[in-house]
């Protein structure tokens, strides 16, 4: 009886939400490179449109596998993708976190300067412009990217902003999301918080919000106005651009993050992304189906290359798997590795989502990427964490103290054979570890909508009330001093300040003129 209602609950919800579309017109602005992030935004763009919008997709890449009888129509922003790539392969990613909150900010700034000038600057966007086109929102990814926010201003329509790793900072305050540095941690903060910050963590997590402001006021903010008026000299300033943010759909779930308070339009749809899983590659398919004491598998994701690992980390890695009695799948860049053990597959690409989703895999090795670790969750498999820069490092600690995975930063001095062996024990011998990550999925998949329904639901519902400002709380429109209550520190602070002085000037003045009666008598 349940499952009839909650069917019909979602049956008459998808009624409502289809038969208020009207068409809707959607532009979605989502030039990012970065592979994880494209493949949140094409699942989206995607989804939105078998819902019944008609879509234009503004991506760095061709978008493939369009659904049948759906209107989509993508906008390619050639040339982008490879800079990308050329300009990220010169950084070392596993140095990456040896370098400060402002020096990571400002070289990615730097990386995406180049695609958001094409994107402004592109004949085919530009065509889009023109007097009687019209779109009923814009949606793009709130990442260091504000000057794209000028197309909901053209538009005259709601900004719907996504995230691709949580409420982030910078997304949070476009919508007066508290973010509190006593336990929030900012996303470049790599200290160990598993129980609650002690006072120092504070301090330094307080310092990383404190450099993030100072970053977007004096670096971001005027960058970002300079490319955007080169491109429209008769745009308002990225800082008033933000009043068109309608919502924020977050790439999140408490089941992945710490509890936090969530303001009405700032709304958790992580694993949207997440497909039914598909059938493997043979060859896979038969080495998961084969093994009959567990598969682990280990990928390093899109943006680290395990290839680029020194030869002695490489070595260990190996070595400790060999002596494992479970199979190994490693994406490896490089297929003709030698001396491979007789239990290890490698490839250089692998669907991590439909191999998570074998029962046969005991464990995944992870970077501890946000997709990444969602899929883990997802699935309900436990992980050993080797974090590497961003937020990998949170991630990693959530995964510890949530009790479903362990951690060996890459920049450990104990990142040897008998360390990654004596882990993967660890993890594959404690049942409590496959528990938790079990309790994690349940956490995960137990809401009243899947990812994708929710969705298309705030998407509606954002554009049913012409974008839904009712939802905006009245903290996203003050000034930080007036939001951190600042003035009034001040304020209370200057008059304890006259205070004193007056009281001291009075004490000093009694002080005088009992000198001066003394010297009368």
């Amino acid at each position: 009886m349940n499952f009839q209602l909650k069917s019909m609950l979602k049956f008459l919800i998808y009624m409502h939400i289809l038969g208020t579309l009207d068409c809707a017109r959607l532009l979605g602005i989502f030039p990012m490179p970065g592979r994880s992030h494209y493949l949140l935004a094409e699942k989206m763009m995607k989804g939105l449109a078998v819902a019944g919008y008609d879509v234009t997709f503004i991506t760095p890449y061709k978008t493939k596998d369009v659904p049948q009888n759906v209107s989509f129509t993508d906008i390619v922003i050639e040339g982008v993708a490879d800079t990308y790539n050329k300009k990220l392969a010169e950084i070392d990613l596993y140095v990456d976190s040896n370098r400060n909150s402002y020096q990571k900010m400002v070289s990615y700034t730097e990386l995406f300067i180049d695609w958001i000038n094409k994107t402004l600057h592109h004949p085919k966007v530009r065509a889009l412009m023109q007097p009687g086109n019209k779109f009923d929102a814009v949606l793009m990814e709130q990442f260091f990217d504000d000057a794209l926010k000028y197309f909901a201003h053209h538009f005259k329509c709601p900004l719907i902003l996504t995230t691709s790793a949580g409420p982030l900072w910078f997304t949070s305050t476009m919508v007066g999301q508290p973010s509190p540095p006593s336990y929030v941690p900012h996303v470049y903060f790599n200290g160990q918080v598993l129980e609650g910050m002690s006072f120092f963590q504070r301090m330094s997590n307080l310092y990383s919000y404190i450099v993030h402001y100072a970053f977007d006021y004096w670096h971001l903010i005027p960058l970002q106005d300079k490319v955007l008026h080169e491109a429209f000299p008769d745009a308002p300033y990225v800082t008033d651009l933000n009043n068109y943010t309608a919502i924020v759909l977050s790439s999140s779930h408490l089941s992945i993050l710490d509890p936090m308070p969530l303001v009405p339009n700032l709304v958790e749809v992580g694993g949207y992304h997440i497909d039914a899983p598909k059938k493997l590659p043979q060859d896979m398919q038969q080495f998961l189906d084969n093994a009959t004491e567990g598969v682990i598998y280990f990928s390093m994701g899109t943006n680290i290359k395990s290839k680029d690992m020194p030869e002695e980390k490489k070595l260990a890695l190996l070595n400790a798997f060999s002596r494992l009695k479970q199979k190994v799948l490693w994406k490896f860049e490089e297929e003709n590795m030698i001396k491979i053990p007789k239990n290890m597959l490698i490839k250089n690409w692998m669907p991590q989502r439909d191999i998570l989703a074998h029962p046969n895999v005991k464990l995944f090795i992870t970077h501890g990427g946000f997709l990444s670790t969602t899929e883990t969750i997802f699935h309900g498999k436990p992980v050993l964490v080797i974090p590497v820069f961003a937020d990998q490092f949170l991630n990693a600690d959530r995964a510890v103290q949530k009790g479903y995975g362990l951690k060996l930063p890459y920049d450990d001095p104990n990142f040897n054979e008998e360390t990654i062996f004596k882990l993967l024990k660890e993890l594959l011998d404690n049942p409590k570890y496959m528990d938790n990550a079990q309790l994690r999925s349940r956490i995960f998949h137990d809401r009243p909508l899947k990812p994708m329904e929710a969705v298309v639901y705030w998407v509606n519902y954002t554009l049913r009330y012409h974008g839904a400002k009712h939802l905006m709380v009245a903290g996203a429109n003050q000034p930080f001093y007036q939001y951190l209550m600042l003035d009034v520190v001040a304020f209370h602070v200057a008059v304890a300040w006259l205070g004193l002085y007056l009281l001291k000037l009075t004490i000093t003045k009694l002080g005088d003129t009992r000198k001066t009666k003394i010297k009368i008598h």
